[in-house]
């Protein structure tokens, strides 16, 4: 009986999820979903990101924030003067679509190219819940250790990037990049990933063009008949994946 109630759960997820999806496609909208664990470094990495987008002037972005409690992201985030909004989930470990669908309303998504949504700080429950994102990206940091793509590895096959972010940290950590990319690879063969330091600003211009050229493309696409959600990262060639 749990295992039928949570399925009807993902089955509504799913049905407004589509909804979601379609809205954004007619939009030309890149939605990307942020998820990691907490202390990871998601916020500040977003905050990096919006300085560089802006600076570049590629792409227009508005960002939804994900907690259990606080506004205290979307402050921080609406201090750049990009357009942000609030979701406090009231102990809620992750965000669903039926939450997208009501804050959607409260940003100009036609005048923006790319939207961040920053999820509530887990790497299980937001892997099940799709909100009509192009893509979710996993972030791990070196801090929490190079076994959470073997640990955790659903929610690397179901995101078509991931992040490596504090890598200004390494040298004093026992992190293996080469053991986290290999059980990527293992989890899924097609994800594309990218190892940072939003600190020192260590590749952030490849995450950052990856991002342009996916909205770039957006922005030429027509919503497919059944608003399906698109494939991994197959069409995204990265040179720092390998």
């Amino acid at each position: 009986m749990e295992v039928k109630v949570f399925q009807n759960v993902l089955d509504a997820n799913d049905r407004i999820a589509a909804m979601n999806r379609k809205r954004f496609a007619e939009r030309r909208l890149l939605v990307l979903n942020l998820i990691g664990s907490p202390g990871c470094g998601k916020t500040t990495l977003l905050e990096k990101t919006l300085l560089l987008l802006r600076e570049r002037k590629a792409a227009r972005p508005g960002v939804i924030e994900g907690d259990l409690e606080t506004s205290r992201d979307a402050e921080r985030i609406a201090r750049l003067g990009v357009p942000a909004v609030q979701i406090n989930t009231q102990g809620g470990c992750h965000l669903d679509a039926a939450m997208i669908q009501t804050v959607s309303d409260e940003l100009p998504l036609n005048e923006m190219d790319v939207l961040f949504i920053e999820n509530v700080g887990n790497l299980v429950c937001p892997a099940d819940y799709d909100l009509g994102e192009s893509r979710k990206v996993v972030i791990l940091s070196v801090a929490e250790g190079d076994d959470k793509p073997s640990k955790y590895p659903y929610i690397f096959r179901a995101a078509g990037a991931a992040v490596v972010t504090k890598m200004d940290l390494l040298p004093h950590t026992d992190f293996s990049l080469e053991a986290a990319r290999r059980d990527m690879r293992i989890a899924n063969p097609d994800l594309v990933t990218f190892t940072l330091s939003a600190r020192t600003g260590e590749g952030l211009d490849a995450w950052v063009e990856w991002i342009e050229k996916l909205a770039a493309e957006q922005r030429t696409q027509r919503p497919t008949p059944n608003n399906s959600a698109p494939s991994a990262a197959r069409d995204v060639q990265n040179p720092t994946s390998k």
